[in-house]
């Protein structure tokens, strides 16, 4: 059973840091680009960041760029996204997706809260 769990979010003031993580079972976690996307109150979906599978080649929305930083541990098939200075228009849930070379397969998270208020 293919599984992606996030972790790591909650409560934090504006310019604080959380980490979040992303587990994977279930499917050659290494042979999947890897994705975090947001969704804040009443909006759409948000691509912010990627990573290759490799990890070697990482991108970022404008938005987050030089705040976030994403990574992968192909070992321990765990995706992060370390996240600093964080803002209230950061607040949203945070969801992580694998998507295989092709493009055939996609998988999705069940997402995780951030919260950005003092």
């Amino acid at each position: 059973e293919v599984q992606l769990v996030e972790s790591g979010g909650g409560l934090v003031q504006p310019g604080g840091s959380l980490r979040l993580s992303c587990a994977a079972s279930g499917f050659i976690f290494s042979d999947y680009t890897m994705t975090w996307v947001r969704q804040a109150p009443g909006k759409g979906l948000e691509w912010v960041s990627a990573v290759t599978r490799s990890g070697g080649g990482t991108a970022y929305a404008d938005s987050v760029k030089g705040r976030f930083t994403v990574s992968r541990d192909n070992d321990k098939n765990i995706l992060y996204l370390q996240m600093i200075s964080l803002k209230p228009e950061d607040a949203a849930v945070y969801y992580c997706q694998a998507q295989s070379i092709a493009g055939e397969f996609v998988y999705w998270g069940q997402g995780t809260q951030v919260s950005v208020s003092s």
